[in-house]
């Protein structure tokens, strides 16, 4: 690392912490020749994959379209910014722990829909009538029906894991 004041060489770190919330290592630096003292930070340089779209063109991921098509898809919608921007890291967090150079813009469309479907199902059906392209209301009602499938399996689901809980209950 060079000094900022006399772009010498050789510094030495006199303190090393953790600063922001556990992703960067703050270092404390002091030059060997000027004996000044600077401050740098230090995080990891994770790429994001390229998005290979229908086309077979390819783009590199903007983070900035993928908040604004949810976004888009939530307005007037009762759900919080944080709740939003927490959806956004764990999909971020999916793609880069992915590994892949390249990964589908179809794969992306299908995890902001599973994003959206836990935040806000009406921002969900916004952004797959879009997404989907769907040209009639019938292909409304169909996916309409799809969600309630899937919020009904869910439901029985919780349902049957509290079963075994009361009935072990009772027999004691």
């Amino acid at each position: 690392m060079h000094c900022p004041f006399c772009s010498h060489e050789e510094t030495k770190v006199i303190d090393s912490r953790l600063a922001g919330e556990g992703r960067q290592i703050r270092r404390r630096r002091q030059c060997l020749q000027c004996n000044e003292r600077f401050t740098t930070f230090e995080s990891a340089e994770l790429v994001m994959p390229r998005l290979v779209k229908n086309d077979n063109s390819r783009q590199p991921f903007d983070e900035s379209k993928l908040r604004n098509s949810m976004v888009r898809a939530l307005e007037k919608r009762p759900v919080a910014s944080d709740a939003v921007e927490r959806a956004i890291g764990r999909l971020i967090h999916r793609l880069l722990t992915m590994g892949e150079r390249e990964v589908p813009s179809r794969l992306v469309g299908e995890l902001v829909m599973e994003e959206l479907r836990a935040l806000d199902e009406v921002a969900y059906v916004r952004f797959a009538s879009v997404y989907r392209r769907f040209q009639d209301v019938t292909e409304f009602e169909e996916e309409i029906k799809r969600l309630q499938q899937i919020s009904d399996a869910a439901a029985s689901r919780e349902q049957m894991s509290l079963l075994p809980e009361l009935l072990g209950k009772k027999s004691r």
